[in-house]
């Protein structure tokens, strides 16, 4: 049911380095006014929904308030590897879900945002 999300952030270039460098992506930016946003790249013959960064003064990052993103990854441990060399930090490492559900991840990105990864492996 999810069509898209927006994550917020306050700084455009520094977010765009760590989710570029942690999911090894390239987010194209686009400039509308006063709002800046970052794409995540979006392959229509993939499932999943696709969303943006998003600066803007009504946008605020945050650790702990709204909605909790899960990127799906192959295995999580590559892109959790990546997370603190790329200005994150890991809040709960790889985790079993139970079974059959697989494992997850809670990270911060770059602007302090809550974000969680998911695989199955």
């Amino acid at each position: 049911m999810v069509g898209w999300f927006e994550i917020p952030v306050a700084d455009m270039d520094r977010a765009k380095k760590f989710y570029d460098a942690v999911f090894d992506i390239s987010i194209s930016l686009h400039e509308f006014g006063v709002l800046k946003m970052g794409w995540f790249p979006h392959d229509p013959e993939k499932k999943g929904a696709t969303g943006s960064l998003v600066q803007h003064e009504m946008y605020r990052p945050s650790a702990t308030d709204g909605v909790l993103v899960y990127f799906s990854c192959k295995d999580l441990n590559v892109e959790l590897s990546r997370v603190e060399d790329a200005g994150g930090a890991v809040l709960q490492p790889k985790t079993q879900i139970g079974e059959g559900h697989g494992f997850m991840a809670l990270i911060t990105d770059s602007e302090k945002n809550r974000i969680a990864l998911h695989s199955q492996a």
